[in-house]
C-alpha cells in the first residue's frame, strides 16, 4: 500500500486572535573500458609467460570490479510481485520515519517512497534495511519542504483556535452538512464563519483521524448559505481518482490551483502516530489553512485536502482523502 511517512498533515492554521491568520513556515555504473594491447617487439618465453599471467590477473580484477555493476543492472530489472511490494510497504510503515509517504507506481513496478527535507540519509538507510530482501523494490524520491497537515469548497471555516477550509457541501434528506478534513474536526469542535467565532455554522457530528482524514459538520444556522458548488463550479457527482486525472484544488489560504493525480492508495506518516491510508497523491500545491478543502475534476468531487510538502511559490506534493469513502461512511451525497 502506498504511503508517505514523515509528512505532515496540512497544518490546521492556528489562530491567536480575531485577525486573519498568517500561514506558518513549514510545509516548507560502472562502465567497462575496452583496452587494446599492441605488441611491438617479440617476447622471450619467460617474458611471454609473465605477460600472460599479468593479463590474466588483470582480467580477473576487471571481472571482479564488474560484478557489482552487473548485480545492480539485474536488480534494476527485477520484477517485484504484488506481495513483495505489499511487504515492502509494511516494512516502510514499520520503520516509522516521519516525513515520508509511499505508494506503488504501476509504471515502474516499484514502491515510491517520498521523503521530505527532515528525513536524513541514515533514516533512508533505516527504511531500506527494514525492507530487507525487498529493498530493491523501493524508489526513494525527495520532495521539498516538510510534509504536514494543512488545516484552513475552499471557504474559510473557523474552530476555536484554528482555521481550515470547507470541503464539499453534502446532504442526507433535508439535513445539510459539509465535509472537511478529519484532522480539522479532531476533538469535535464547533464551527464558525469568522475568526471572532461570532457567527455559528454548527457542530462537528463525525470525525475520523488518523487512519482516515475526514469529518462531518452539520449546518444548524439557517442564515448560513450552503450551495452545492466549489467557487463558481457546480458539483453534481463524486468519483474515484485515476492516475493522470486533471484536478483542481481550492483552499482558504492559497485559493485555486490545478495539477494532476500522480499516485493512488498512498500511505502518509505525519509523525506522532498520525498515519493515514489510501490517500490520493498529486502534484498540486497547498499550504497551512488549505486543509479540508475540495479537490475536484470538473463537476466531480474527488477528494479532501489532507497534507503535503512544499508551497505554492515553488510547488509541492499534496495528499487527499478520497471523498467517496467519506460520503459512504456518513451516508451523505453531494448536490
Amino acid at each position: 500500500m502506498p504511503a508517505f511517512a514523515g509528512a505532515r498533515p496540512c497544518d490546521r492554521l492556528r489562530l491567536t486572535g480575531p485577525t486573519t491568520p498568517q500561514a506558518d513556515p513549514r510545509f516548507p555504473l560502472g562502465r567497462n573500458d575496452k583496452v587494446r594491447i599492441k605488441r611491438t617487439t617479440p617476447l622471450s618465453g619467460t617474458a611471454r609467460r609473465t605477460r600472460v599471467v599479468a593479463i590474466a590477473a588483470g582480467l580477473v580484477a576487471v571481472a571482479a570490479l564488474a560484478v557489482p555493476s552487473a548485480q545492480a543492472d539485474t536488480n534494476a530489472n527485477t520484477t517485484f510481485s504484488a506481495s513483495q511490494l505489499s511487504a515492502a510497504g509494511d516494512a516502510v510503515l514499520g520503520a516509522d520515519v516521519a516525513g515520508t509517504a509511499w505508494n506503488v507506481d504501476p509504471a515502474s513496478g516499484k514502491l515510491v517512497v517520498t521523503v521530505d527535507r527532515t528525513v536524513s540519509q541514515a533514516e533512508i538507510e533505516q527504511i531500506k534495511q527494514s525492507a530487507g530482501a525487498n529493498a530493491g523494490a523501493l524508489k526513494i524520491e525527495r520532495t521539498p519542504g516538510k510534509i504536514s497537515k494543512l488545516l484552513s469548497g475552499g471557504d474559510a471555516i473557523y474552530a476555536p483556535g484554528w482555521r481550515c477550509s470547507l470541503g464539499f457541501n453534502v446532504r442526507s434528506g433535508s439535513t445539510y452538512y459539509f465535509l472537511t478534513a478529519g484532522h480539522c474536526t479532531d476533538g469535535n469542535p464547533p464551527w464558525y464563519t469568522n475568526s471572532s467565532n461570532s457567527t455559528s455554522i454548527g457542530p462537528t457530528v463525525g470525525s475520523s483521524f488518523p487512519t482516515n482524514d475526514y469529518g462531518l459538520v452539520r449546518y444548524d444556522n439557517a442564515s448560513v448559505s450552503h450551495e452545492g458548488a466549489v467557487g463558481s463550479v457546480d458539483i453534481t457527482s463524486a468519483a474515484d481518482a485515476t492516475v493522470g486525472m486533471s484536478v483542481t484544488r481550492r483552499g482558504s489560504t492559497t485559493g485555486t490551483h490545478s495539477g494532476s493525480v500522480t499516485g493512488l492508495n498512498a500511505t502518509v506518516n505525519y509523525g506522532n502516530g498520525d498515519i493515514v491510508y489510501g490517500m490520493i497523491k498529486t502534484n498540486v500545491c497547498a499550504e497551512p489553512g488549505d486543509s479540508g478543502g475540495p479537490l475536484h475534476s470538473g463537476s466531480k468531487a474527488i477528494g479532501l485536502t489532507s497534507g503535503g510538502s512544499g508551497n505554492c511559490s515553488s510547488g509541492g506534493t499534496t495528499f487527499f482523502q478520497p471523498v467517496t469513502e467519506a460520503l459512504s461512511a456518513y451516508g451523505v451525497s453531494v448536490y
